[in-house]
């Protein structure tokens, strides 16, 4: 409480230094500027071309007619930028005065690979792709639309570095990968609030529909610490769409799962803005229901089935053009079930993982510019609740008919009716509640120095606090789970920056309550321009991990018709990290064809790593008595021919090892060393040495596009539990094992036909097939 009202306290003190920029613009100047946005190629004008007055708050799109009017401005100099998805980013110096209305045209020329696309997740400011002091990567809608991605996990696939891995077979909790690195050392922002927390963790990938997403940024490494301790493998900034202009979308997908299983998705966007583009709301929705698959026949399911239902805005008020609020709400309920007798009670199948989520989430910020356009504060204030029933259990049906112990029985007859009334209780008890609450408070300053010793340069300070609040009670645990985790945090960087040179010097100091003293990450940014069409730059940051429960702790799994439960040690100490990364990013155009290609290495290092061993159904997190480093590089290359044909593809080359051998099994008993056939290794688990992903999109006219995209997935060593059946009939290990998967190929194929409908309206009809290779594990356990 101390630090949100010191925080409050420093709002109003910097507030009153901002009150000249709104006190003097609230009045009308009648000051206006209006103009059209042309294509440079054609001469057709542009709908949907955002203008902004940079500085200030105030932006616009062209109409469907390609034009724009913007009233009421401020007074004096500015630069007023034309952007648009495909197209170069320009702007025009412009001298606003009051009762004056001026006439700015703008002519916008394609560009395929955008070196001027606006990032945030770089520097925690905007900025623009080219000059941001590390390499982020962008992932936007056009993306998540040609691969036919309906939710998060489904788009990530298609990134450098990034690896969507599914790791269970009954209810398909998947988790992404950056760099070869478990999900547990990356963080996931919404809007750069890191709200997805250890509970909505476990199945959040699938839980965050594709239409709420505008871009995808995606900092791989420890580039990105200023967000906090758990960026180690890096930072997925989603960010959401915002309302810019008057429209409204609505689709359904239908899908059939290798001609059997049924998929249904339906979405939906609208966006309203005021004529005084002072306010504005975004509205999305999406409706899915996928049925339960089972692949091989055996009863058992392979994907779960899913019920899924998001609802959610986005909105502004602007008092003046130089402050914005921002206000958003999202509300997602997911019900999954995996195992077999989905149409059952949980407790009368064989093996069960249901799942029921309610989550509700919303933040608000606000931003304050002076009239200067020197220095900005901002605001915020972001939380997050998370309420789950489980169900995970294993073993023979719940029976209702059970006979009673009588005198006249024989021992053997007692024991069999003691053992399902055991059997019985253990099955109607293996439900759960779990409910989390994550939230976070704070703000940062930035001032822009024209000239600070040797180079311009931008200043960021802030302070943050985070929190969370964990309750887990559930039957298939000894002991619920009780966990309340605080962390104050305090960041401040300087970047001296030039068209040719950015210098950025930071750290961050973060205080967890579960660690005795406050640890320091530092980062160290370099870039460096020698031409437009050159980035070449080097990243140093460190991290740590506090001794936490994470997403991979609250997902029980079941292996040999068993529960598997993970619990940490008790004297489990942070993780620390150290990660160095380099890159070159390169363009090249010849003709109407654009080329571009990043090559970046990357190093990251491990202290005293979590680690898990089996041992009977459990595991047990402690630190490894040794260290761990994950080394490699990506490749991406693009190219774009005019707007005809664009290759996009990268692929990953790495190795993730341990300093001394490591077995994920140890058996405790003579009964458990005859399963044991688990041989000690350097190589981390589920982490393949080679991955690629390539999309190609072929534009053939305005209306028609056809786009094939694919994913490679390298050899890997996986664990293979033992498990039992009926031998001769059933497919299962009768041993702890690792395993060596195959390596495997998925193409995707999409093509769609756009027809108008009139000027404002369009409809589109799209089909497509995924994994047309029809690759999959071929050895799932049966029985």
């Amino acid at each position: 409480m101390k630090r949100i009202l010191f925080l409050l306290t420093l709002y109003i003190c910097v507030t009153k230094t901002f009150a000249q920029a709104d006190a003097t613009l609230e009045r009308h100047t009648d000051a206006n500027i209006y103009g059209h946005v042309l294509d440079s190629k054609t001469g057709e004008h542009l709908p949907f071309v955002t203008i902004k007055l940079k500085g200030t708050t105030i932006g616009i799109t062209t109409d469907h007619t390609g034009h724009y009017f913007l009233r009421n401005l401020p007074e004096g100099e500015f630069i007023l930028e034309a952007s648009m998805i495909g197209y170069k980013t320009t702007g025009s110096a412009v001298m606003i005065e009051a009762n004056r209305t001026l006439e700015i045209d703008f002519t916008l020329t394609e560009e395929s690979v955008s070196l001027d696309a606006v990032v945030v997740s770089a520097n925690r400011n905007k900025t623009t792709r080219r000059m941001a002091p590390s390499l982020v990567s962008v992932l936007d809608m056009q993306m998540l639309e040609v691969t036919n991605s309906k939710t998060l996990s489904d788009g990530l696939r298609f990134q450098p570095g990034l690896r969507v891995e599914n790791n269970c077979q009954n209810c398909g909790t998947t988790q992404v990968r950056i760099n070869g690195m478990e999900g547990s050392y990356s963080q996931i922002l919404i809007d750069s609030r890191p709200l997805i927390g250890a509970l909505a963790g476990v199945y959040g990938l699938e839980q965050i529909p594709a239409n709420m997403i505008e871009r995808i940024e995606v900092v791989r490494g420890g580039g990105s610490a200023l967000f906090g301790a758990n960026a180690i493998g890096g930072t997925i900034n989603i960010i959401t769409r915002e309302p810019i202009r008057n429209s409204g979308e609505f689709a359904h997908t239908l899908t059939s799962v290798d001609g059997g299983a049924i998929e249904n998705n339906s979405t939906f966007n609208a966006s309203l803005v005021n004529d005084s583009r002072n306010a504005g709301i975004m509205v999305f929705g999406q409706h899915r229901h996928r049925d339960g698959f089972d692949m091989d026949g055996d009863g058992f399911t392979e994907l779960p089935l899913l019920q899924n239902r998001s609802l959610g805005f986005r909105s502004f008020l602007r008092r003046s053009p130089y402050s914005r609020l921002t206000l958003e709400y999202r509300h997602m309920h997911e019900f999954r079930r995996g195992g077999d007798q989905l149409d059952r009670q949980p407790y009368e199948s064989y093996i069960a993982e249901q799942l029921e989520h309610s989550i509700h989430s919303g933040s608000i910020g606000y931003d304050l510019y002076s009239a200067d356009q020197q220095n900005r504060l901002s605001l915020y204030a972001a939380a997050q609740h998370t309420e789950r029933d489980s169900y995970y259990g294993a073993g023979d049906p719940y029976s209702d008919e059970i006979a009673e112990i009588t005198p006249g029985m024989t021992e053997a007859e007692a024991e069999q009716i003691r053992t399902i009334l055991e059997n019985n209780m253990l099955r109607r008890n293996s439900f759960g509640q779990t409910s989390e609450l994550t939230y976070q408070v704070g703000g940062h300053y930035l001032h822009s120095f024209g000239q600070l010793w040797f180079m311009p340069a931008e200043l960021t300070a802030g302070m943050e606090y985070l929190g969370s609040k964990l309750e887990d009670v559930s039957g298939y645990r000894d002991l619920g789970i009780s966990q309340e985790t605080r962390n104050a945090a305090a960041f401040l960087q300087n970047e001296w920056k030039t068209e040719r040179w950015s210098i950025l010097l930071g750290g961050r100091l973060d205080k967890h309550n579960l660690l005795d003293k406050a640890i320091f990450s530092p980062r160290l940014n370099l870039r460096y321009n020698p031409r437009p069409d050159m980035n070449l730059r080097l990243t140093y940051s460190g991290g740590f991990r506090a001794p936490q429960v994470f997403d991979e702790d609250l997902h029980v799994d079941i292996a040999g018709g068993a529960q598997v439960i993970r619990r940490l040690s008790d004297d489990l100490r942070e993780e620390r990290s150290h990660s160095i990364s380099g890159s070159a990013d390169l363009y090249h155009q010849a003709g109407i064809t654009l080329f571009n290609l990043l090559v970046e290495g990357f190093y990251t290092r491990l202290e005293q790593p979590f680690t898990g061993v089996k041992r009977g159904n459990e595991i047990l997190i402690e630190n490894g008595d040794d260290g761990a480093k994950v080394f490699g590089v990506n490749l991406e290359g693009r190219a774009a021919i005019g707007t005809t044909v664009d290759l996009q593809a990268g692929a990953t080359l790495q190795r993730s090892l341990y300093d001394k051998e490591h077995k994920w099994w140890e058996p405790e008993n003579s009964e458990e060393e005859a399963l044991d056939r688990v041989t000690p290794t350097r190589r981390m688990m589920r982490t393949p040495d080679s991955y690629a992903y390539f999309v190609a999109t072929w534009n053939a006219t305005r209306r028609f596009a056809a786009t094939l995209s694919g994913n490679y997935t390298g050899n890997m060593a996986v664990p293979h539990e033992a498990g039992f059946g009926r031998e001769g009939v059933d497919r299962f290990s009768p041993v702890n094992i690792t395993e060596e998967t195959p390596s495997f190929f998925e193409l995707n194929m999409r093509a769609s036909y756009t027809f108008s409908l009139n000027e404002e309206t369009s409809l589109q009809l799209n089909a497509g097939i995924q994994n047309m290779t029809n690759a999959f594990q071929k050895d799932f356990d049966t029985g």
